[in-house]
């Protein structure tokens, strides 16, 4: 009998008795969670696997590369000038991105996923980045 035991592989043992419970509290959290909680957890991850700073974590007056979906892309003129204006979200946070001078932008539109690298300041209590470079990802 000492031998039969002796032979069996980890792929025909039974789980060690607390592996399922990690499962269950992350199914029991999925379920209780709303629409909103679980794309911004989607978000965050997708965040961090582009080797992007959450915005939350992004300061003034530094250059930060950030990633996530645009919110909202409107028109809005500034001192005169045309600047197109974008809402982007990461799960964390907002940070709105302003290009000077331009009326519109091909692949700038509500839904997409992007990438963008830029110096972080702050006006009236929000994070902008102005003139960002950029990179649009998959998604719309």
């Amino acid at each position: 009998m000492d031998d039969v035991s002796a032979r069996t592989s980890p792929e025909t043992d039974p789980a060690p008795p607390d592996r399922g419970k990690g499962g269950l509290r992350r199914f029991l959290r999925r379920m209780g969670a709303s629409k909103a909680e679980l794309e911004a957890e989607e978000l965050q991850k997708t965040t961090g696997d582009e080797g992007a700073t959450p915005i939350t974590a992004c300061s003034a007056r530094k250059r930060h590369c950030v990633a996530g979906t645009l919110r909202t892309v409107t028109l809005r003129p500034r001192g005169g000038a045309p600047a197109l204006e974008a809402e982007l979200y990461d799960g964390t946070d907002v940070i709105n991105l302003v290009w000077l001078g331009r009326r519109r932008i091909a692949g700038i539109d509500p839904g997409r996923r992007l990438r963008a690298e830029g110096l972080v300041s702050v006006q009236d209590g929000r994070k902008v980045m102005f003139n960002p470079r950029y990179e649009l990802r998959g998604g719309s």
